[in-house]
Formats: structure tokens, C-alpha cells, sequence
């Protein structure tokens, strides 16, 4: 039987245009060990971690006439140093090099004649350190077939090994997938009904077919559906170049404002996450201010926040694991103390009306020993699967170990996520806490966000207000 990809998976295909290319990135940056890592052992190390893990030596085949979904093939060509690529900054390489770097990487499209991943060993940064950029597309890591490459650079042993040591299996011949696809229209003729040219044409449609596929979308959906999101100038027509900007920040400082600004009845349930939606809210209100905007004290900004859930399963790492919250953020209010709890207070509510328990921040950073690279792409294939009529902005906030990783002796010391921009939608923002740090990625359309930069420092600011808010409670 041929390997055939799913409806969400192939979705992740036909959706795909030439100013929204479908994968998700990420950005690792290592300290190497005293005897040095180079370019050469780093291929080495890719090869072994992917030895086990069919997906990333397999390209996608169209099946002729578009009867039936592609299929998964062998790459019978397979060329590991295509995929895994040595590039460098100018020396030494500062934050904004790298920043650059990735904006221009990650802009451009994979090969589909090939399969669908790529890796970059980046040199040059200063203090002698190096940077792995990865990206992979949407429709090849759903977290059961292949998990996101970062992943297993990292912890090699997270996921089962598939088919270590196989030799390629030969294509599938023409006639082959027609018969097919053929077979299965007699035994499911709706599954080709729904795979046929248009079947993915109307976003609404493609929004419900595909949350049926992923799972668990929250019961407020529908409500959520028939209001559709306000205006915002992150909604706008999106080209085909980016802006990427990296902050770092301390995760002590959330921890200590969810102590000390929780109050009241439901003080527990405030979590670190609630935090950072505060945060990203006050740098929202700041930067649209910048930008001359008007802000007044009912403005909104709706957000999607995937949430990783339990389904029974006993596996979070997979589609049927995601769920979506929708947030409207208060970027009206002004007192920082208010505008976390008005984002608590949401939050409590969807994840309590969704249909599975909610993992815990400490839970989910156990999985897999580093699951965050997965998570993340699990989370942008669910936003890139709903409607954008329902939202404004992706959030992605995926917990990660608090303990120092390793690839070879080279000390892995930030990690940033890259996530896809949509349709009309100008910015993604993505977070990973790791070692004690609370890392974002912000990608952005090139022309539309030209103050990213302005952003960014913005989140570090609102940070600040919220430590103030919180020393003044305190005081």
C-alpha cells in the first residue's frame, strides 16, 4: 500500500503560495566544545539522528489527474549535504546578522522535487559560537510519522526509531497510483470527493475540515465563528520577504509576577503563560501607539493559543493532541495588573470548556526530553488550518526543559522558534522557555513590518511594567 498523506497534510500542500511558503523554523544557538565541532561532524550527527526516521529520506508524489491525495515516496536519490547546508555571518557575527539570516532562509521555498527539510550550520557568530537553523514543512511533521529535526538533534532517543538501516523502496509507477486511487474511490468515495481540486478552495470549509482532522478544537469555537476578529494592522497582504527578531528574557521575572500579582479567588489558576500573554499585550498596546493608532479603552486584539492537551491517548505528541484557545486581548486597558487578569480569567474559561484536560507547563517539558520544535509545528499547523476570519495573531508558547542540552559536547544556549505567517496575516509570534530563559521568535512580512525591531524592544519594556506593577502590589 502506498504512503499516502492525510487531508490536513495535503491541505498544508495546496494552500501553500509563492508569499507563504508552509514550514516552520527553528533557531539553536550552541556553544561548542573545547576540541571544536565543525560542519562535517554535524552532518554526521544529522545522518545518524535521522537513520531511523524514514520521513526526512522520502519526497512527495502527485498522483496523476489529482485523484486522490499525494503519496509519500522514497527519495531514491537522497542527498544528505543538499539538505544539510554550512553557511556563516560575517565575523563576529552579531544577533542582527543571524537575525537577518534566518529571515532570508526561512523566506524562501523548499524543494519539493526532494524531501521536504533543511538544516544550516551557521558560523562565525561572536564568542566563537555556532547556529543551527532548521526548517521543515507542515505537512511533513505531525509528530507520529516524523517529529521536527531540532528534536532530535537535541534528544535522539524522544521518539521511536521506524525503520533504521532500510534501503529505499522503489516509486510506485504511474499506473500504479491511478489504480490506486481508483480502488480507494470504490471503497471511500467521499475521501476522493474531498481530495479533488477544489475541495480545499473555500477557506471557511477548509477551516472545519481540517479542525475535524486535528481534534480537540475548543467548544467556544463556534461562538467564536460568528464574531469575526477586529481590525488590526497586523491583517494585511503579505509579501514574499521577512523580518525575524529574536528576544530574550528571564523566566524568573514571569514566575515572580504570577506570584505576586495573583490575587483573589482563582489566584492559582494564573499561570506563567497568562504572564506572557500580558506581556505581549502591553507591547501590542505600545506599538500600535507607536504607530499613531488609536487605542481606546475597549480595543481588542484576538489571539489563537494552541494548547497541547491530553487525549487519552497517553501521547501529546500528536494533531489530536492540539486544541485551540481563542483570546481577545484587552490592549484597551491600561493597568498591566488588569490586563492579566482579564487574560486568566479567558484562558480559564476555554481551557475549561475544551474537551480534555490541559497538560501542565511541567508535563508538557518532559515530553520527549525537548518537545517544544515539535509542539511548535503542531501549533502552526493548527493555526494555519482555521479560519483567518477568527483571529488576528498566532501565539505559540510551548514550555521546554530546564536543564542545559547537549549535541556532541556543544552546549545548546538559546532556542528560538520560527512560525509561518498566514493569509492577510503580517506576524507570528512563537516562545520557548528553556534552562531558565523565555525565548521569542517574531517573523514578520518584510514590508509591512518594518518597526519589528520597535516590537520586540516593546515586549522587553511591558516586562518591565508588569515587574513594576508587581513591585508595587508587593510594596
Amino acid at each position: 500500500m502506498v504512503n499516502r498523506l492525510g487531508a490536513l497534510d495535503a491541505a498544508f500542500l495546496y494552500v501553500e503560495e509563492p508569499t507563504l511558503p508552509m514550514h516552520v523554523g527553528s533557531v539553536m544557538v550552541f556553544e561548542p566544545p573545547a576540541e571544536g565541532f565543525d560542519y562535517d561532524r554535524f552532518v554526521a550527527v544529522v545522518g545518524d539522528r535521522i537513520a531511523g526516521h524514514g520521513r526526512y529520506r522520502q519526497r512527495i508524489r502527485q498522483v496523476p489527474g489529482r485523484l486522490d491525495n499525494p503519496v509519500w515516496v522514497d527519495d531514491q536519490h537522497f542527498d544528505l549535504t543538499y539538505h544539510v547546508r554550512r553557511s556563516a555571518v560575517p565575523s563576529p557575527g552579531s544577533r542582527g546578522d543571524l537575525e537577518e539570516f534566518v529571515a532570508r532562509i526561512m523566506a524562501r521555498h523548499l524543494d519539493r522535487d526532494r524531501p521536504l527539510w533543511e538544516a544550516y550550520f551557521v558560523e562565525g557568530l561572536a564568542g566563537g559560537r555556532f547556529a543551527v537553523v532548521t526548517k521543515a514543512h507542515q505537512s511533513m511533521v505531525d509528530g507520529i510519522h516524523a517529529v521536527d529535526l531540532a528534536h532530535l538533534l537535541v534528544d535522539p532517543d524522544a521518539v521511536p526509531v521506524d525503520d533504521s538501516g532500510s534501503a529505499p523502496r522503489s516509486e510506485p509507477s504511474d499506473l500504479r497510483l491511478v489504480a490506486d486511487a481508483l480502488l480507494g474511490s470504490v471503497l471511500n468515495p467521499a475521501r476522493v470527493v474531498a481530495s479533488v481540486g477544489g475541495g480545499l478552495r473555500d477557506v471557511s470549509s477548509t477551516g472545519r475540515r481540517a479542525a475535524e482532522t486535528v481534534g480537540r478544537v475548543v467548544a467556544t469555537l463556534a461562538k467564536v465563528g460568528t464574531r469575526p476578529a477586529p481590525d488590526s494592522p497586523l491583517n494585511t497582504p503579505v509579501g514574499a520577504a521577512r523580518r525575524y527578531v529574536m528576544v530574550d528574557t528571564d523566566l524568573d521575572d514571569y514566575r515572580k509576577i504570577r506570584s505576586r500579582l495573583a490575587r483573589g479567588k482563582y489566584a492559582e489558576d494564573v499561570t506563567v503563560n497568562d504572564v506572557i500573554l500580558a506581556t505581549v499585550t502591553g507591547a501590542l498596546r505600545v506599538w500600535m501607539q507607536t504607530r499613531g493608532l488609536p487605542v481606546t479603552g475597549t480595543s481588542t486584539m484576538r489571539v489563537m493559543v494552541p494548547i497541547s492537551i491530553v487525549d487519552g491517548t497517553g501521547d501529546p505528541l500528536t494533531d489530536a493532541a492540539m486544541a485551540a484557545c481563542f483570546i481577545d486581548l484587552p490592549i484597551g486597558e491600561n493597568n498591566p495588573s488588569m490586563r492579566l487578569h482579564q487574560i486568566s480569567f479567558a484562558m480559564r474559561q476555554q481551557i475549561e470548556s475544551a474537551s480534555a484536560e490541559g497538560v501542565g507547563a511541567t508535563s508538557l517539558s518532559s515530553i520527549g526530553g525537548f518537545a517544544p520544535p515539535t509542539l511548535h509545528t503542531l501549533g502552526a499547523r493548527l493555526g494555519s488550518a482555521m479560519s483567518r476570519r477568527l483571529f488576528n495573531l498566532v501565539i505559540t508558547n510551548v514550555p521546554g526543559p530546564q536543564q542545559e542540552l547537549h549535541v556532541e559536547g556543544s552546549r545548546l544556549v538559546e532556542t528560538y522558534p520560527v512560525m509561518p505567517l498566514g493569509r492577510g496575516q503580517g506576524l507570528a509570534i512563537g516562545l520557548t522557555s528553556y534552562n531558565g530563559r523565555v525565548y521569542y521568535g517574531l517573523n514578520g512580512d518584510r514590508d509591512s513590518m518594518t518597526d519589528l525591531g520597535l516590537l520586540a524592544q516593546a515586549i522587553e519594556d511591558a516586562l518591565a511594567e508588569l515587574k513594576s506593577a508587581q513591585r508595587s502590589r508587593g510594596a
